[in-house]
């Protein structure tokens, strides 16, 4: 089952206040000065789209059409869908509360146009409410998971290894200041537990020893706080050799481990789950789904999802592999089973090219998978 990759955010004396904060206000109008100060903020943007065009293809935005934006980051994507066509909507959705200033510039550009939202997929059923969207009402729906280049570049938020910071990783921010930090979850949960997340969730070889070795710190030493601090001592467990990426380049040898306990802290792998959901209701019939990953757990939800096997609303990992091999089933039983509310517009995955890879070293390994949605077999 799906459900063992996705392990209890557990730290044993951490209690979770998931207490419900957005603001979904508009801009207002602007003056020529404050227009010349947002577009200049969205122009000098710290991200560029990944594969920009391939989701302008995929989405096909066209005139007076609704879409979600359900990843804004620096707002790249939103502005190649409002470039597209005239009197699109782009309803901009991200946790990230630093995101604000660029969808208030990419409203400022376009207004009446943007609806900025601020929170987590899972959030998105109350935000929605609150501005009068319902289910079956959305266009097209596009997903750029991971974390954003602004975020990575920014120290203080704690993502990066190339620069010292605090060991945070919330992609909230402080909008919820009572949910872990990294440093609060290597402070408090157990070797096993630790273990279990840098391997699944980092694909990490030398989990167990990490795991140890984290531990020991902790115990004979202070806190581990910033992330260089962490760097080090993971690549201690290391000897000469370093972990090579998709293009045989080498990298730190604590990559892993700094996205296993990214995703760990935010819970990235259960919203995305819930994220697919979300789209699946709230999307037209025919409405489109555009999904881009930048890993292998998370490209494995979008697929499962997309291919119908999922079971209680969770990706399920054996794919209902042997339900044939059941005698119990019957043929009917078994289709009804795998039904899919998805019809992939893609045999394969898309990848970024060649080009785009060296202009943006950060897309080597995103993939591109794009679905409409269906509500039954004569619908397309």
């Amino acid at each position: 089952m799906f459900g063992r990759l996705i392990i209890r955010r557990k730290v044993s004396t951490l209690l979770f206040n998931r207490t419900f904060v957005t603001n979904v206000s508009s801009p207002s109008g602007t003056t020529n000065s404050e227009s010349n100060v947002l577009e200049n903020v969205v122009n000098v943007q710290p991200h560029i789209p990944v594969m920009a065009k391939e989701v302008i293809k995929a989405l096909k935005p066209e005139s007076d059409k609704t879409y979600i934006d359900m990843t804004f980051g620096a707002g790249g994507h939103t502005k190649k869908i409002l470039e597209s066509a005239p009197d699109i909507k782009v309803i901009a959705l991200d946790r990230d509360p630093d995101a604000r200033k660029y969808m208030d510039a990419v409203s400022g550009m376009y207004p009446n146009q943007v609806i900025p939202l601020c929170g987590r997929f899972s959030e998105l059923p109350s935000l929605l409410d609150s501005i009068n969207v319902h289910a079956d009402s959305i266009d097209g729906i596009l997903f750029d998971f991971g974390c954003s280049s602004m975020q990575f570049d920014q120290p203080e938020r704690g993502f990066a290894i190339s620069a010292d910071g605090p060991l945070d990783m919330r992609m909230d921010k402080n909008r919820y200041p009572d949910e872990p930090t990294a440093a609060d979850v290597l402070a408090t949960i157990d070797e096993n537990d630790l273990a279990k997340i840098i391997k699944v969730y980092g694909g990490e070889k030398k989990a167990k020893k990490i795991a140890r070795t984290i531990i020991d710190v902790r115990h004979a030493l202070t806190p581990i706080r910033t992330t260089w601090e962490l760097a080090r001592i993971v690549a201690s467990c290391f000897d000469d050799h370093f972990h090579m990426d998709q293009m045989n380049r080498p990298m730190h040898n604590a990559t892993k481990t700094f996205q296993a306990l990214r995703i760990f802290v935010n819970n990235e792998l259960n919203e995305i789950n819930y994220g697919i959901q979300c789209a699946e209701k709230y999307l037209k019939s025919n409405g489109r789904l555009v999904t881009i990953t930048f890993h292998s757990l998370e490209d494995t939800i979008v697929k499962r999802h997309i291919q119908g096997q999922v079971i209680q609303g969770l990706a399920n990992s054996i794919a209902l592999k042997y339900v044939s091999q059941l005698a119990i089933c019957e043929k009917e039983s078994i289709e009804k089973i795998m039904k899919s509310n998805w019809k992939p517009l893609y045999k394969h995955v898309i990848v970024p090219s060649l080009k785009e890879i060296d202009l943006n070293p950060r897309s080597r390994s995103a993939k591109l998978r794009a679905a409409i949605k269906i509500c039954d077999e004569n619908t397309l």
